[in-house]
């Protein structure tokens, strides 16, 4: 499930005769994911320094020795179980080798901030055409700032594409942030939650994250298997797929009639590291506005009690 997201990069750029472009994509791809698996490895091994405070631990260190293994299997340890976390949320396999509903809590912010992105390799396309979609959005602004009409790959970027290219990121996160938001105001929600708090609300939050980014995994503890959830979860299934797809199958279309455009002295080279590095920060910016303040309930604000020694109950 990675090979194949990774592949696309390479036959993108074979089938464009721009195999820098598309190597530069597969570099924006695997910088994004080695900053969150770095993220998940750091947040497990560090452990929880509540279980010193509580005469748990014989230690004079203030976390667990051996970092976090609650839901881990010993023979995979801290740094297999990091390893397949980031991957299944980045490639959207739904595979677990650990239980995500016992990680730490900037732990369990990785998985959650790779399927918000949903352009860390991604699924099969499903990646590579959402950071397609981030490309086109990069060069606009980057023609925006040096006053010329934006270009990408031989073609013009106008009006049409951008709101093609908008509907798409303002479905993903509609559907994530609006279930969430309806399903904690559902009066039966608290019996399906195995924990209450900020960490209650990440089960929610995770269960239409993964379904709107057709992953699979979840907080184990959280009980969807009821008739609200199931149909909410589905619909929201529906959207992070549809919804998400075919604005930007319009996208391909409108460029495909556009006539190419010889490269002139002001356009703005796309197969360069510079673009690449804008590249990801557009994506980082715009996943941060728009997912930062609910991940900032969950995971964030659990991360702040445990450090302020508050137990979650």
């Amino acid at each position: 499930m990675l090979l194949i997201p990774s592949a696309l990069t390479v036959t993108f750029g074979l089938m464009l005769a721009r195999r820098r472009q598309g190597w530069v994509f597969f570099s924006a791809f695997l910088v994004l994911f080695t900053g969150f698996l770095a993220w998940a490895y750091a947040a497990e091994q560090s452990g929880n320094p509540l279980l010193a405070k509580v005469g748990a631990e014989q230690t004079l260190s203030a976390t667990q020795p051996g970092g976090n293994m609650e839901g881990k299997e010993m023979r995979f340890g801290i740094a297999g179980t990091a390893l397949f976390v980031t991957t299944t949320t980045a490639a959207t396999t739904g595979s677990v080798n650990a239980m995500h509903d016992s990680l730490m809590p900037m732990g369990g912010f990785v998985p959650l901030a790779q399927m918000m992105l949903n352009c860390v390799f991604g699924g099969d396309g499903a990646g590579f055409i959402n950071l397609i979609q981030y490309a086109i959005l990069t060069v606009f602004l980057a023609g925006m700032m040096i006053g010329r009409t934006p270009e990408f790959l031989g073609k013009k970027i106008e009006a049409r594409e951008i709101k093609l290219v908008m509907l798409p990121i303002l479905a993903h996160s509609a559907s994530i942030l609006g279930f969430t938001a309806l399903a904690v105001l559902w009066p039966a929600t608290d019996a399906s939650l195995a924990n209450h708090g900020a960490h209650g609300f990440t089960e929610v939050l995770y269960a239409y994250t993964s379904g709107t980014a057709n992953n699979g995994s979840a907080f184990a503890g959280f009980n969807a298997n009821t008739p609200f959830f199931n149909t909410t979860i589905g619909l929201a299934m529906l959207v992070g797929r549809y919804f998400t797809l075919l604005p930007l199958l319009a996208v391909a279309g409108s460029l495909a009639a556009k006539k190419t455009v010889a490269d002139g002295p002001g356009t703005f080279p796309t197969a360069t590291p510079l673009f690449m590095g804008l590249l990801i920060f557009v994506v980082l910016i715009v996943g941060g506005l728009t997912f930062l303040p609910v991940l900032a309930l969950g995971p964030i604000v659990e991360h702040l009690q445990m450090l302020a020694g508050q137990l979650q109950r």
